[in-house]
């Protein structure tokens, strides 16, 4: 495929992850903040932010396993789940876990659980979409084009 397709593939694809509430200008941000001297800096973020997310929502599930729940314990984890999520842009996992510290505080554990579930839908979603794209961005530069910045 030519860069050009390339590139228009890749801004549809951005235009509806903004569009879908995938993602929020915070990801414009970060890709504001790669340049030459730092050119794979928004897949570093994004690679750490599925890494931490994914050890989150492990931990998540174990404590919500636990015969008494911690809900101190699982708030924190949601808590540094939302913030990783809103540091990289990732609005719909933002959104599911601000849901799941209001029945953190309830200590609703059966509406902890569904929550989580919601919460493990949104990432996976926002993980498989920002892999396609960051996928797109290397197409781009390994055919020697630029990849375009959104509006």
């Amino acid at each position: 495929m030519e860069v050009g397709q390339l590139q228009a593939r890749l801004i549809d694809l951005t235009s509806s992850l903004y569009s879908e509430g995938f993602l929020d200008e915070q990801f414009t941000q970060l890709q504001q903040l790669q340049d030459e001297s730092n050119p794979d800096f928004v897949f570093e973020v994004a690679s750490l932010f599925f890494d931490d997310s994914e050890k989150l929502l492990n931990n998540l599930g174990m404590a919500l396993d636990e015969q008494v729940i911690d809900f101190k314990k699982v708030d924190a984890n949601v808590h540094q789940l939302k913030g990783s999520s809103s540091s990289v842009g990732a609005q719909r996992v933002r959104n599911a876990c601000i849901a799941f510290r209001n029945l953190c505080e309830e200590k609703d554990r059966e509406g902890c659980l569904a929550c989580l579930q919601q919460v493990k839908h949104e990432f996976s979603l926002v993980k498989s979409k920002l892999e396609s794209l960051l996928d797109l961005e290397q197409q781009i530069l390994a055919a020697g084009g630029l990849i375009p910045m959104m509006e």
